[in-house]
C-alpha cells in the first residue's frame, strides 16, 4: 500500500513581512511534523503575502524572499514541502512554487496562467512559466501548480497527470466572494475525476486591504469525491491520508488517460519543457497504520453566515495589521452603523470599540435611544457629542449678513450635508486625539448611487460594509441576532424605515427607490454589466432603470475618494470595478427606452 500523509497549512500572512511570514511557516512545519505528515503545502506567495503589488518592483524585496526560502530549507529535515514566493532569473520575475525536501530546494515551478482580471494584476509583475515539473518520490509522482493553473481543463495539472502524477497539488491565494467556495469545489472535483488523480488545494487565509482569503482548502479523490475541506476564515492544518494505489487501479479502467498522452508531444513541439525531478520517499510508520486520517470535511457555513465571517476577518486583519488597536464609529441608531458596530465588536472585542452619538435638531428620540441601547447590548464605550451648536454656528456663518453666500436661499441638501460633515470632523478629531481608527458605515447601495456625503459620513479609514447591499445588511443583522440567541441589535433598528435624519421627517425613499427594487438593478448593472434594455427585460420600469443608472454613473468621483472596505460580492467598487471618472459614455441616455 503506497500511502501518503498530506498536510495543508492554510495560514494567515502579512504582505511585506517576509521575516514574520517565514517564522509562521516554520511554526506550521513543526505542527505538520507533529502530525507525522509526509508532504506539507503552504499557500501561494506565502513568504511575501498576497498580493504584494508594487513591492515586486523592488529588487531587494525579491532578494529577501529568496533568502528566506534558502533559510527555511534547513527546517525541512524529514519533510517534503511546497510553498510560494516570487523568484527572479536574469530576465524576468515569476510567481513560483518551491519544492523543498530534507534541507534542500529541489525544484522551482513558475506559474503558467497569470490572472489579469477583477482584482488581479499578475501580468503587470510576472512572466509566464514555460516548464512543467513533476517530482518523483521513488515512484510516487507529485505535480505542483499554482492557483489559476488548475482553473483550466487543459493546463499544467493535466500535463502532470499525463506524465504520471498521481497527486496534483495546487497552492493558491484565491480571494473570497459570495458563492465562490462552491464553484471552487465543483471545479476541483472535476479536475480530480478528469485526470484520475488526487487533487490537493491549499488556500490562503486572512484579510489584505479590500480582499479576504477564506481558506477552505480541499482534497479530492481520483473519483472526484471530496475527502477533506478546511474551515473558512481561520488558520488550520488540514491532514488527510491518501492511497496512491487507488489512482493506478482506476487508471487501468479509464481509457481517457491513454488517449490524451499525445498532448505531451504536442506541448513539447510548442516549446513547453516537461521535466521530472527525483526526490526521496519520506513516508514514516507502518503501511497498515497510514489511513487513519481518511476524511476531514469541515462543514461549510450558511450563505449569510459566511459573508458575516468574511466581514469580521477582513475588519480584524485590516485594523491589526495596520497597527491599530481600537476603532471609533458614529452610532446613528440606524441599521448600517449598528451592523458595523457588531462586526467591529466580534472582530476586536467590545473593549476596543467606541461608539459616538452625534444628535442634531432633526434626530428622533427613538434613534438616540436605539443607539444607546445598542451600545449597552454590545458593552462598548458610548459617547454623546451633540452637533447643534456647531451646526447653528455654520448656518449663521453662511446665512448671516446680506453679502454672505447662503443669504436668502432655502434650506436644502447643502445644509443637510453640513451636519454630516460636522459629524465627520468630530469623529476624525477623536481619531486624531486618541489614535482610534475611524470606521465608516456606508453600504454598497448608498455608495453606488451617491447617497453619501463626501468628507462627512464617507470619512474614515476603513469601510466595513462598503460592498454589502442594503437588503443584505438587514439579512446580516437578523442572522447575527439569531446566532446570539437574543436581540443584540434592537428590533426597532431593523424594522424602522431607513432615514439620514438630516431634515424633518426624512426617509431614504424620498431620494431613492425602495431598496428591494434598487439592489437587484444595481447588481445587474454593476456586477453583471447589463445594459438598460437587458435590465428592463427582467421586468423593471424603464424610467426607474434609467434613473438608477444615471445616479451610478454620476457618482464615480465620490467612490474614488471612499475608504477601502471588505470585498464580498463578485464585483466590488475599488480594485475590482475600475471606471474613469471623466467619462461621457451614457447608456441610459443613448437607450431608446
Amino acid at each position: 500500500m503506497r500511502t501518503l500523509r498530506l498536510a495543508l497549512a492554510q495560514i494567515n500572512t502579512t504582505v511585506g513581512d517576509i521575516e514574520g511570514n517565514a517564522a509562521r511557516v516554520r511554526a506550521w512545519l513543526q505542527k505538520a511534523r507533529d502530525e507525522d505528515a509526509d508532504l506539507i503545502l503552504f499557500p501561494e506567495l506565502v513568504l511575501t503575502g498576497y498580493p504584494p503589488e508594487d513591492l515586486l518592483l523592488k529588487p531587494d524585496f525579491i532578494a529577501a524572499a529568496r533568502a528566506a526560502l534558502d533559510d527555511l530549507a534547513s527546517a525541512t529535515a524529514g519533510l517534503s514541502v511546497v510553498l510560494g514566493l516570487p523568484v527572479a532569473n536574469h530576465y524576468d520575475l515569476f510567481n513560483a512554487a518551491a519544492f523543498l525536501q530534507d534541507g534542500q530546494v529541489l525544484g522551482i515551478y513558475a506559474k503558467h496562467y497569470l490572472p489579469n482580471y477583477g482584482v488581479f494584476d499578475e501580468n503587470r509583475y510576472f512572466g509566464a512559466g514555460q516548464e512543467t515539473l513533476l517530482f518523483d518520490l521513488e515512484g510516487d509522482r507529485v505535480g505542483v501548480s499554482i492557483c489559476e493553473d488548475i482553473w483550466y481543463p487543459g493546463g499544467p495539472p493535466q500535463w502532470q497527470a499525463l506524465m504520471g502524477a498521481e497527486l496534483l497539488t495546487n497552492i493558491s491565494a484565491s480571494p473570497y466572494a459570495r458563492g465562490k467556495g462552491e464553484a471552487r469545489e465543483k471545479m476541483m472535483g472535476t479536475r480530480a475525476a478528469d485526470n484520475v488523480a488526487f487533487v490537493a488545494y491549499c488556500n490562503l487565509v486572512g484579510g489584505q486591504d479590500e480582499l479576504v482569503f477564506d481558506g477552505r482548502s480541499l482534497v479530492f479523490g481520483p473519483d472526484g469525491r471530496l475527502l477533506a475541506r478546511g474551515p473558512m476564515f481561520e488558520e488550520a492544518l488540514v491532514v488527510v491520508d491518501i492511497d496512491l494505489d487507488e489512482v493506478f487501479r482506476r487508471r487501468l479502467h479509464d481509457p481517457r488517460y491513454r488517449q490524451n498522452r499525445d498532448q505531451l508531444r504536442a506541448l513539447q513541439e510548442q516549446g513547453e519543457s516537461l521535466r521530472v525531478i527525483s526526490a526521496r520517499r519520506l513516508s514514516r510508520g507502518l503501511p497498515q497504520a497510514r489511513l487513519e486520517r481518511r476524511t476531514h470535511i469541515h462543514p461549510a457555513p450558511d450563505p449569510v453566515g459566511e459573508v458575516y465571517q468574511a466581514l469580521v476577518l477582513g475588519t480584524r486583519d485590516y485594523v491589526r495589521k495596520n497597527g491599530f488597536s481600537q476603532v471609533v464609529l458614529g452610532l446613528s441608531g440606524g441599521i448600517d452603523s449598528s451592523l458595523t458596530a457588531v462586526i467591529a465588536v466580534d472582530a476586536l472585542g467590545p473593549e476596543n470599540v467606541v461608539g459616538v452619538s452625534m444628535p442634531s435638531r432633526f434626530s428622533s428620540e427613538h434613534s438616540k435611544t436605539d443607539a444607546r441601547q445598542l451600545a449597552e447590548n454590545l458593552g462598548i464605550r458610548f459617547l454623546t457629542v451633540p452637533i447643534e451648536k456647531p451646526f447653528a454656528a455654520m448656518l449663521e456663518t453662511l446665512h448671516g449678513p446680506p453679502d454672505y453666500p447662503f443669504r436668502g436661499t432655502e434650506f436644502n441638501v447643502a445644509e443637510e450635508n453640513i451636519q454630516a460633515r460636522l459629524r465627520g470632523v468630530i469623529l476624525m478629531a477623536l481619531s486624531n486625539k486618541f489614535g482610534w481608527l475611524l470606521l465608516s458605515t456606508g453600504n454598497k447601495s448608498e455608495n453606488a448611487v451617491g447617497y453619501a456625503t463626501l468628507y462627512g459620513d464617507m470619512a474614515g479609514g476603513f469601510a466595513v460594509i462598503k460592498d454589502v447591499p442594503k437588503t443584505l445588511v438587514w439579512e446580516l443583522a437578523r442572522w447575527r441576532n439569531a446566532r446570539a440567541g437574543r436581540d443584540l441589535i434592537p428590533p426597532s433598528i431593523i424594522t424602522k424605515p431607513p432615514s439620514a435624519e438630516l431634515r424633518p421627517n426624512q426617509l431614504d425613499t424620498d431620494s431613492l427607490p425602495p431598496y428591494e427594487l434598487l439592489d437587484p438593478i444595481l447588481a445587474m448593472y454593476i456586477e453583471q454589466d447589463m445594459g438598460p434594455e437587458e435590465i428592463v427585460a427582467q421586468g423593471y420600469d424603464p424610467a426607474l432603470v434609467a434613473r438608477v443608472i444615471r445616479m451610478v454613473d454620476r457618482n464615480e468621483y465620490k467612490r474614488r475618494q471612499a475608504a477601502p472596505g471588505v470585498k464580498i460580492t463578485v464585483r466590488a467598487f475599488g480594485k475590482d470595478r475600475r471606471l474613469p471618472i471623466t467619462n461621457h459614455y451614457r447608456p441610459w441616455s443613448q437607450s431608446p427606452l
